[in-house]
């Protein structure tokens, strides 16, 4: 009866030893982390797809309201600088012209018989045989009648300009992309009757999601080829990407700008388009792996022993770019090759040892 109680005891008091050892040895092992090596190509898609577009498209209509008596282009076509583009019925305004020109007939007509009746006012006077206050009436006759000519003509010359703007022509060089009204309707001032799309400027045109916008920096340089044949190559510099997402779709549409593309690269045509090798890329890192982002930003780095299996980490400071989404743009502090703490950040310290690299 008194063995099993000994043995009891024994086995009571040894436990917390047991114990002891065991949390000892948790404590002792370095804890694993979420880590990421960066590259500057990480976070980069390798390929997107877009078209041509213009930079400028501009919707062309008439500065006063009338009828449309011709529209000579249709959808598609080519048209150079100064063409003729459309035409609004001309009878009322000639009308305003000829009668402009009229007032300008009439205006002359006075002036030369003011400036008659001043001569023989200064004539009668140097005989004597008027008076002084006659002449200065004529003189002040004159003085009107030139400025009614001159009226008329500012007439006339503002006739001539409204008959001028009801010829709707080419501001550049360009294609029609789009047509909204035919002979014979009325439009207002303003309305737009055509597209024109410049061809003088051509740009590429892409939507992308937000964690693909942060990895896109303004003079950023990419490769493009056509869709349609893959020989014909360019080279194009990110211009812009819109600040707002698109409501729909909350993509955000960038904007590239050709350089001296061939040919082959019209308004319209699908173009596939990657990063370029030379290009100089930034690191991308999620939001959540930055300490203080709107203070002192930094990361945790890991420099790790030679086994590779423990580490030690380092709070490194950064510089921010912009942030589209969960993605932040990383300019400066760290470099390709760095390992990167990207989960459990708030809980580390300084030079903290830690265990090997696990997938998120």
């Amino acid at each position: 009866m008194r063995l099993p109680l000994v043995l009891t005891v024994l086995a009571t008091l040894a436990a917390p030893a047991f114990a002891s050892d065991e949390l000892a040895l948790v404590q002792d092992t370095p804890r694993p982390v979420v880590s990421q090596v960066v590259n500057e190509r990480a976070g980069y898609r390798n390929r997107f797809v877009g078209q041509v577009s213009a930079r400028t498209e501009t919707d062309l209509g008439f500065l006063l309201a009338g009828t449309l008596a011709e529209r000579p282009v249709e959808t598609g076509d080519l048209v150079t600088k100064g063409a003729v583009l459309a035409r609004l019925d001309p009878e009322d305004l000639d009308a305003d012209v000829r009668a402009a020109e009229a007032g300008v007939q009439v205006a002359n007509a006075q002036l030369r018989a003011a400036r008659d009746a001043e001569n023989r006012a200064r004539e009668l006077l140097s005989r004597g045989t008027d008076s002084a206050t006659r002449l200065e009436d004529a003189e002040r006759g004159l003085t009107a009648a030139i400025a009614a000519v001159e009226q008329a003509r500012a007439a006339l010359a503002q006739a001539q300009d409204i008959r001028g703007f009801a010829t709707l022509t080419a501001p550049q060089d360009g294609v029609i992309i789009q047509t909204n009204a035919e002979a014979g309707a009325s439009v207002t001032a303003g309305e737009a009757v055509v597209v024109l799309a410049g061809t003088e400027m051509r740009e590429i045109t892409l939507d992308v999601i937000e964690r693909d916008a942060a990895a896109l920096n303004e003079g950023l340089l990419f490769d493009v080829a056509l869709a349609a044949n893959p020989n014909v190559t360019a080279q194009a510099s990110l211009r812009r990407i819109d600040p707002v997402a698109a409501a729909s779709t909350r993509t955000r549409r960038v904007h590239l700008t050709l350089q001296d593309p061939p040919d082959g690269f019209r308004l319209g045509a699908l173009v596939h388009i990657a990063p370029a090798t030379t290009a100089r890329l930034d690191i991308i890192l999620d939001a959540s792996a930055i300490l203080d982002p709107k203070g002192s930003p930094a990361v945790w780095t890991v420099t790790r022993a030679a086994d590779g299996a423990t580490g030690t980490v380092h709070r490194t400071p950064v510089e921010l770019g912009k942030q589209f989404g969960p993605r932040v743009r990383v300019t400066g502090g760290i470099t390709a090759g760095d390992e990167i703490i990207t989960k459990g950040i708030h809980s580390l310290k300084e030079g903290q040892t830690v265990g090997p690299s696990v997938s998120q």
